[in-house]
């Protein structure tokens, strides 16, 4: 099978695709013959070496963390899935790669795709969408009428954390460029702000929850359009600011707190019932497995409205 991998940290010019065994299957193992895998920031901060506290250093390494497919087969301990059921779900990302055409997982990693969706829209699910839950379930209360703003708000997250907040009767600002508004409009936000005209921490509005999705916005300076008691969400920490923001906290009624999300099979199976009730996920680019390098490297730039996503064959 191809599979696409990196042998040492760096660039995407660090990347190579290469013909390995299919997994062998074990007792309590899935193999899944993939169908989509999504593009994450997550993948360059991985392979960039930024994370190897948490990767480790022991080459080759896959790529690519969320994924759907069609189960190949099953190890006999498996009881609620069988071949021939169409899943998705997410790999461990510092120890294995979803870009590959067979995946093998364990039972607790996937969830049965709806039916009313591609498999490239569940391919795009796991990691930010999760993400997006776990934002408003762990780390800020939502109620109705809390003033949400979202800073990159149509990128992977904020187009799924747009809908759930609506969902949960808070009031959306969305900051995002020109080309995202009518995204931004459709997913439900009320107040829509193109930073290529306006600065958001120039608005008198202030915000209950910010969910900063670009990580370009310092919680010193979003304090400003910030409510007292007003939560900072950071999807996108540095691991000294994982650290600092224990500190900060200790002295200020507005808390910047970190998202370290994981893609839990309570989520994954949020997500499928979301989408099976009209969940709008955007694929904005498809790729096919073989342009990786072109895919990525376009990725890095930002920009992409929903996501992009590899379409395998």
């Amino acid at each position: 099978m191809k599979r696409v991998v990196y042998n040492q940290f760096g660039n995407v010019d660090q990347l190579t695709i290469i013909e390995t065994e299919i997994p062998s299957i074990k007792e309590d193992n899935i193999l899944v013959k993939v169908k989509a895998v999504s593009i994450n920031p997550l993948d360059w901060k991985i392979r960039n070496g930024e994370m190897k506290l948490m990767s480790g250093s022991k080459f080759p390494k896959g790529i690519g963390i969320d994924f759907s497919g069609i189960i190949e087969n099953v190890g006999g301990q498996i009881k609620e899935f069988k071949a021939g059921d169409a899943v998705f779900g997410a790999v461990n990302p510092m120890k294995e790669g979803a870009l590959a055409e067979f995946v093998l997982v364990c039972e607790s990693a996937i969830v049965l795709k709806p039916q009313n969706i591609s498999f490239e829209q569940a391919a795009a699910m796991p990691i930010v969408g999760s993400a997006a839950i776990q934002a408003f379930d762990k780390l800020a209360s939502i109620t109705s009428g809390t003033e949400v703003l979202l800073n990159g708000a149509t990128g992977g997250i904020g187009m799924f954390a747009i809908q759930i907040a609506k969902q949960l009767g808070a009031r959306v600002t969305a900051v995002c460029g020109t080309k995202g508004i009518p995204f931004a409009q459709k997913w439900g936000s009320e107040t829509i702000i193109d930073y290529s005209k306006e600065d958001v921490l120039k608005g008198s509005k202030k915000y209950d929850v910010i969910f900063d999705l670009t990580g370009r916005m310092a919680f010193s300076d979003a304090r400003m359009i910030m409510k007292p008691n007003a939560i900072f969400i950071n999807p996108v920490p540095r691991p000294i600011q994982i650290i600092s923001t224990i500190i900060i906290n200790l002295f200020t009624s507005q808390k910047h707190k970190v998202l370290i999300s994981k893609a839990t099979r309570k989520y994954l199976q949020a997500l499928a019932d979301c989408a099976s009730k009209g969940l709008d996920i955007e694929v904005s680019k498809t790729y096919p497995m073989t342009s990786y390098k072109e895919a990525y490297t376009e990725a890095q730039k930002g920009g992409v409205i929903g996501k992009a996503v590899f379409k395998i064959a």
